[in-house]
């Protein structure tokens, strides 16, 4: 069975690696860098694979709402918690949130859809995610590898390959529950934020 595991990494990790980083997934990005560092693949391309799926992910919320403000699967998305606070923040530091919105958990998806409605062009936009995204994948990445050669260390350079990389299918599956977790703490800290900020503005 860890052999099948084996195989479909080599052949599909990079491709997941891309796909989990579209989503809110630093856990992709640290599973691209751990199997790097078991040799799955090259660093460089699990660092590749991370930045072009987290730009791809940021600038597709941002055109759905540049170009798609009225779309009622955007109407909902703005009334998800956090978008009033991350619009505030657009218009009053927007290098700034460009810069670091992929950094908070929860955050991504409605701040890309603010910036998109926001007054930041598409040029500006595009070249603070190209920087923000190469900064967060080799980040991660970087975690990932530097915990693979800590791992190593501690199971002994004669561990079978094979059982590491279920340890790194269990980390993997750990690093994603916790990240949800944590979102989830900060959602709610939002909403009840912005349920506070609403009845203020009444």
């Amino acid at each position: 069975m860890t052999e099948a595991i084996h195989r479909l990494i080599e052949q599909y990790g990079l491709v997941a690696v891309f796909l989990g980083c579209v989503a809110e997934g630093e856990s992709a990005a640290i599973l691209g860098g751990f199997f790097a560092h078991q040799q799955i693949f090259v660093l460089w391309q699990a660092f590749l694979a991370a930045f072009l799926g987290a730009f791809a992910g940021d600038t597709f919320f941002f055109t759905l709402g540049r170009s798609f403000a009225d779309h009622p699967y955007v109407v909902g998305l703005r009334k998800r918690p956090g978008f009033r606070r991350a619009y505030r923040l657009l218009n009053t530091h927007p290098n700034i949130f460009v810069l670091t919105n992929r950094y908070v958990y929860g955050m991504r998806l409605v701040g890309g859809i603010a910036a998109g409605l926001s007054t930041v062009s598409v040029p500006r936009f595009v070249i603070l995610n190209a920087i923000s995204s190469a900064v967060w994948a080799a980040l991660f990445g970087t975690v990932g590898y530097v915990f693979g050669l800590g791992a190593e260390r501690m199971v002994g350079q004669a561990f079978a390959r094979h059982e590491r990389l279920l340890i790194a299918l269990a980390v993997g599956l750990g690093v994603a529950i916790l990240a949800w977790l944590v979102a989830r703490h900060f959602a709610r800290r939002e909403r009840v934020k912005d349920a506070s900020d609403g009845q203020a503005n009444r």
